[in-house]
């Protein structure tokens, strides 16, 4: 699954969308957008550099990405 921003947590830092690699995120009144989720390359970069844990991300298991 894409990531999803937890709006109350964000304090709109854009670290999530400057080290985005593939530019789904985006920084939008002070909060970060998933503005691409299909073009998401689940790398968990976003959820990594973010310091409120605003960036949820849901892994599936392996078997279930065949």
């Amino acid at each position: 699954m894409p990531p999803v921003i937890i709006e109350n947590n964000c304090n709109g830092c854009g670290l999530c969308d400057l080290l985005c690699p593939v530019d789904v995120i985006f920084t939008e009144n002070k909060k970060a957008v998933v503005r691409y989720p299909d073009e998401c390359w689940h790398c968990g970069t976003c959820r990594q550099v973010c310091m409120k844990d605003a960036v949820k991300m849901e892994f599936l298991p392996a078997m279930l990405c065949v």
